[in-house]
């Protein structure tokens, strides 16, 4: 893993950190590579239940590297996305840990968690019509399903800055923290989605996630279907024995 991109992973929590301070955590292809390696590693790893996404030294991202783009130089994987990530989401949740600027790229990669606690000194923002440009990765298309419509129009053409605050009040946050404590806000909160049964969070998540998209028809017997191996795991059995039993499951035990 390369050193633009911290990973730790520990009590069924992986913490991505990205690790260019000095340029408000921009991402260049490597930033990238690293931060998509690491979400397939929490896919991957049946330890692991949660995900967290966050910038060091106060930042969280200010999107593209724009002097590697200059250079030729992708912020994106093809067929990935933005950051990697963008239009691959891990089927594992992922929380957005924001401090600081959140701007174009930034934004499209918060709003691409499943997710996002900030510091209420916060900015979010799709600038790119400023410059001429278009948010290209997924900002526009997310932007407008995580507030109202007007709103998300409104900032998407003018390129304004959208605080904390008012993401919170209009439902894109879920929740504000002091400035500094974002990432320890969103562990807390990651250590109780971790304390559930491992199978059921990821299917929680895709039901969620992919029921937008199913017909009336087809929505109860596809439920059914992302249930059934839940009702018939191991850690339905085990969560059964530990509520009779009046303690905390353990998890994966058989």
């Amino acid at each position: 893993m390369s050193d633009l991109v911290l990973t730790s992973f520990a009590d069924g929590i992986a913490v991505v950190t990205i690790n260019r301070p000095e340029a408000r955590n921009a991402v260049n292809r490597a930033v990238a590579d690293a931060v998509a390696e690491a979400i397939d590693e929490l896919d991957a790893r049946d330890d692991l239940v949660v995900g967290v996404i966050t910038g060091a030294g106060g930042s969280f991202c200010a999107g593209a590297d724009l002097k590697a783009l200059a250079a030729g130089e992708r912020s994106g994987i093809p067929g990935r996305g933005f950051c990697g990530i963008t239009e691959t989401p891990p089927a594992k949740p992922l929380i957005a840990a924001v401090e600081g600027y959140a701007l174009g790229g930034g934004t499209e990669l918060a709003l691409a968690c499943d997710m996002i606690v900030a510091a209420g000194t916060a900015r979010f923002g799709l600038p790119e019509t400023k410059r001429g440009l278009i948010a290209a990765g997924g900002g526009l298309v997310r932007l407008p399903r995580k507030i109202p419509y007007n709103v998300a129009m409104q900032y998407s053409l003018t390129g304004a800055l959208l605080s904390a605050e008012r993401a919170y009040e209009l439902g894109m946050v879920n929740e504000l923290t002091a400035q500094g404590g974002a990432l320890e806000g969103a562990l807390a909160l990651a250590k109780e989605i971790a304390a559930n049964g491992p199978l059921a969070v990821r299917a929680s998540k895709g039901i969620v996630v992919e029921s937008a998209d199913w017909t009336a028809g087809e929505a109860w017997d596809r439920n059914r279907a992302a249930c059934a191996p839940v009702f018939a795991s191991a850690d339905a059995k085990e969560g059964a024995r530990a509520f009779a039993e009046k303690r905390a499951p353990v998890w994966g035990t058989g």
